[in-house]
């Protein structure tokens, strides 16, 4: 009997694209996905990030927002951006589901 292992795509390739303005990824399935960078802004799950919302201050939008930094953690990737802010951490799995899978 032949058993299979079904193992989940993750990201297995990463640029900031020419413009600053986008993540692209490429994953272990080789699909191309694309994360806006003020999407990745907005989704940081940072302690910093956290209480701004629960404290009513973080921003509803960052336009203009750009990438900074790309630190490839093996789990996951620190990203900064071009407003200040690099204490985000976004774990490969949840850039998948930010992506839509």
């Amino acid at each position: 009997m032949t058993m299979t292992a079904l193992v989940a795509p993750t990201v297995a390739d990463y640029e900031a694209s020419a413009d600053l303005a986008t993540l692209l990824v490429r994953t272990t399935q080789d699909d191309s996905l694309s994360l806006p960078a003020e999407q990745l802004r907005l989704s940081c799950k940072c302690a910093h990030c956290t209480r701004a919302r629960i404290d009513g201050r973080f921003p509803e939008s960052f336009p203009g927002i750009a990438i900074t930094e790309i630190h490839d953690l093996g789990y996951g990737l620190n990203i900064a951006f071009s407003d200040g802010h690099n204490r985000g951490i976004y774990p490969k799995i949840y850039l998948m589901s930010l992506a839509g899978h």
